[in-house]
């Protein structure tokens, strides 16, 4: 059975959307207190992947998880796929608590920054006086309010999570947008057994020549005169000097297309350094159904 890292504890969406992918018969998924150590532990051959939130319809690019994919660690990205961030209220209901009372007993949420700003019309409307504690993870406040068994308290967080701790969903659908997707890639050293996807994707970090003015728009040319659409492209520090950057580029292609790597034969020959983070399946909420 392939072992699969993800960020914990239980009940995250990290874990959520990885049993959503990957079927439990065939997969088993360990938590880790830190991104940094779900990655190390794909590293160390502790597992045979990761589970990484790479970028949030909300919040956008996950900043911290990009540079430990392109600084820390040499994994491939191995397969793409996006999954709701559907966040609920959860704590402990009290009986006889009905209407507007219903929340009256909470005073602190215990959750990460991004959950509780990505929640703050609901919180402001209906916990305005309430405080804030800050954990690590979704998961980890949901759990600190069952370890603690104070009513006092509430966490915000998936449904898995109130199911595996135990507690009660107060509220349920508690952000502040609808379409709040999560896109998470896999990272590890061996293909994973996936269903056939239709769409394609190839990562590639780019740097561009000193002294070269119009590189980048060269390096766009590239894939414009081709029609190979890049669906992202960030610029990130190189961490080398004061105003040395890269290119982080998403491309909607293969490298077993034709057209692909005669673009970055084309970049390369302007004097650019390329390296390809993986060429790898797209799955999309509806689509990503797994088969072994």
């Amino acid at each position: 059975m392939k072992r699969i890292a993800y960020l914990g504890p239980e009940g995250t969406v990290s874990h959520e959307s990885a049993a959503y992918l990957f079927p439990e018969d065939s997969y088993e998924l360990i938590p880790y207190k830190f991104m940094s150590d779900v990655f190390q532990a794909t590293v160390a051959g502790e597992t045979e992947y990761s589970v990484i939130p790479i970028e949030n319809t909300i919040d956008g690019s996950v900043n911290p998880h990009v540079d430990l994919l392109v600084h820390e660690v040499d994994l491939p990205i191995l397969a793409e796929w996006t999954y709701p961030s559907i966040q609920n209220l959860i704590g402990y209901s009290l009986d006889g608590s009905a209407g507007d009372n219903v929340l009256g007993h909470i005073q602190k949420i215990v959750s990460i920054p991004v959950a509780i700003a990505q929640c703050h019309t609901f919180l402001k409307k209906h916990l305005p006086n309430v405080g804030f504690v800050h954990v690590t993870s979704t998961a980890e406040g949901v759990r600190l309010v069952k370890e603690q068994n104070d009513p006092t308290l509430a966490g915000i967080g998936t449904s898995l999570a109130a199911q595996t701790y135990g507690l009660d969903i107060l509220a349920d659908n508690i952000a502040d947008h609808n379409n709040n997707f999560t896109r998470f890639i896999l990272v590890g050293t061996q293909p994973p057994k996936l269903k056939p996807s239709d769409s394609a994707k190839t990562t590639i970090i780019v740097t561009l020549p000193e002294d070269y003015p119009g590189a980048l728009h060269q390096v766009l040319s590239a894939f414009a005169w081709r029609r190979i659409n890049l669906s992202k492209i960030e610029s990130r520090p190189t961490k080398k000097r004061l105003g040395s950057y890269f290119f982080y580029i998403d491309i909607e292609a293969s490298m077993d297309s034709v057209l692909l790597p005669a673009a970055i034969c084309e970049i390369e020959a302007i004097g650019c350094q390329v390296r390809i983070l993986g060429s790898y399946p797209s799955y999309s909420y509806e689509t990503a159904n797994s088969e072994v």
